[in-house]
């Protein structure tokens, strides 16, 4: 999946896809996905927290799918090894003729160490360390690495010949430090509910990164992930946007503590305050605390006219891919959807 630099007068669209419970909602979200691959859509991403196991599934949407990329979105650097991630993307690049996509991230303590067992030390060298282990294991080279994580001596090769030597890796970057440092490293960054409107900040902050490292302005491509409600009546909009707050309020309010100092740090700070005082009565009264504004400027609900302006002003603002949600509904009611946005 090739980087679009900013300006380019493209905007590449993505889908995030859903990983609900088998059996009937997950066939359905393949469909989903095999259409949105029909139609052009660059890229669709999957997550993994504390219920399917995301290769698997990434697996099943490899073997569906035909042109469009794949990304793990993300694997934590604390559960598996970077070799194991290694083997995994170089398997799956070689069943899909190409198209992975590896994004990494820290997760966050809770998960980290009350699901997984794992210390939650050192997130951001470790995100470091493993983009440069999977970087060197991709190009064939003997493993000897020292780090303040890993130390690899034995020198171990990949056994099988990659499709690609480099699979782009993303990072979910939200920190100052992070962003910095993904400009350094990264050949994208996956950004969850950063405000639209403070996009031309992160584009600078990414961009310094990447210039402190010797690499051009826009090396670093910005892939939002944007909740996406696209309304076919009017009556519909009320709704839409209730049920878009439920994520910002969980992120904000039980993901850990970045999310919430991303937000206050670029205008929210008191939307912030009410959310993490309203999960004190319960998620209705932390919803409830998710303003107007910060809807507006972290999600996208509308029209698909709507949604296409909204899309081209953030685009402007310095996004390079739109990664949105994948439609609800059955297969048939999605397909109308993504087609109109598309096109």
């Amino acid at each position: 999946m090739e980087t679009v630099p900013t300006g380019s007068g493209k905007l590449r669209l993505g889908i995030l896809a859903n990983n609900p419970n088998f059996p009937g909602a997950w066939q359905q979200t393949v469909e989903k996905v095999q259409i949105a691959d029909e139609l052009g859509y660059d890229s669709v991403w999957l997550g993994e927290t504390w219920g399917y196991d995301l290769v698997s599934r990434l697996t099943e949407l490899v073997i569906a799918t035909r042109q469009i990329a794949v990304g793990a979105g993300i694997f934590n650097v604390f559960s598996r090894s970077p070799g194991v991630i290694a083997s995994t993307m170089a398997t799956l690049d070689e069943r899909s003729g190409g198209r992975m996509c590896c994004g990494l991230g820290s997760s966050g303590g809770q998960v980290i160490e009350h699901w997984h067992g794992v210390p939650f030390e050192k997130p951001l060298r470790r995100i470091r360390e493993y983009t440069e282990i999977i970087n060197m294991i991709m190009r064939q080279e003997k493993l000897v690495y020292h780090g303040e994580i890993f130390n690899l001596e034995r020198g171990f090769k990949l056994q099988v010949t990659p499709v690609r030597e480099h699979i782009p890796i993303y990072i979910a970057a939200i920190t100052p430090k992070s962003i910095e440092q993904s400009g350094a490293i990264a050949d994208g960054i996956l950004p969850i509910y950063w405000p639209g409107s403070r996009l031309p900040e992160l584009r600078a902050q990414l961009d310094a990164g990447a210039m402190a490292a010797g690499r051009a302005p826009g090396s670093v491509e910005i892939a939002s992930y944007i909740t996406t409600a696209v309304i076919t009546d009017e009556s519909q909009r009320a709704a839409a946007r209730d049920k878009a707050r439920e994520p910002i309020a969980f992120y904000v309010g039980r993901m850990g503590r970045f999310y919430a100092e991303m937000l206050a740090k670029n205008g929210y700070a008191a939307e912030v305050a009410a959310i993490i005082a309203g999960w004190r009565e319960g998620p209705e009264a932390a919803r409830a605390a998710v303003s107007d504004a910060m809807v507006d400027d972290t999600a996208i609900v509308g029209t698909v006219e709507e949604t296409r302006a909204k899309l081209a002003d953030w685009q402007a603002r310095g996004l390079d891919q739109a990664l949105i949600s994948l439609p609800p509904g059955d297969p048939a009611s999605a397909r109308a959807i993504l087609a109109a946005i598309i096109c």
